[in-house]
């Protein structure tokens, strides 16, 4: 019984019916947290999908994404941009280079736990994007549903596995397309939206 109920909470949780968020004002900033497709790679500069998100929302959404950062160096260099930004609200969308460079599982989970707390601790809210795995079905390894689960945060664990199956909205091998990148902010808009912070 613990185990359908741990299943159902997470299952609940991706698809926008677990954890709520409280409603952002007009003037609330967003943080885009991560790595190249936070940055943007392999689209136009100003495509990207957090310069996409702040169109579809009206929010000012400040892109904080370094190509080729792992979780570890993410997890240093998150207070940091935390303290100067003062974000309301947090993307977290990272640990694709965890997955390319093979780090621990472990490692890994614990760095997104980590920077899970550093951001609730800076008082802003946190949503999830899960990154693809490096099996054929590229699905997402299981530590990102088990972070949402054990943080409560709001998760989606589909887009990023939809679009890096779809050569049409690729740059290349792991990187999007403008279009690609629109599909992303309109997939964070949503999670927004099902989590009452739109």
């Amino acid at each position: 019984m613990a185990l359908a109920g741990l299943l159902l909470t997470i299952a609940l949780a991706s698809c926008g019916g677990g954890p709520e968020l409280s409603p952002l004002g007009a003037d609330a900033r967003v943080l885009a947290f991560g790595d190249s497709l936070t940055f943007g790679s392999g689209a136009p500069t100003g495509r990207g999908y957090p310069e996409v998100l702040a169109e579809l929302t009206g929010l000012e959404v400040i892109n904080a994404g370094i190509p080729g950062e792992t979780t570890t160096e993410g997890r240093q260099r998150l207070p940091g941009i935390l303290a100067e930004h003062g974000p309301a609200l947090v993307v977290l969308v990272h640990g694709g280079n965890d997955i390319l460079r093979r780090q621990p599982a472990q490692t890994t989970r614990n760095n997104l736990i980590a920077m899970v707390e550093a951001i609730r601790h800076s008082g802003a809210q946190v949503v999830m994007l899960a990154l693809p795995g490096a099996s054929l079905t590229l699905a997402p390894p299981k530590y990102y549903a088990e972070v949402a689960n054990i943080e409560r945060v709001p998760i989606d664990d589909r887009i990023l596995q939809r679009l890096m199956r779809s050569p049409e909205y690729k740059s290349d091998q792991v990187h999007f397309n403008a279009a690609g990148y629109r599909h992303m902010a309109e997939a964070v808009r949503d999670l927004l939206l099902k989590t009452g912070a739109l």
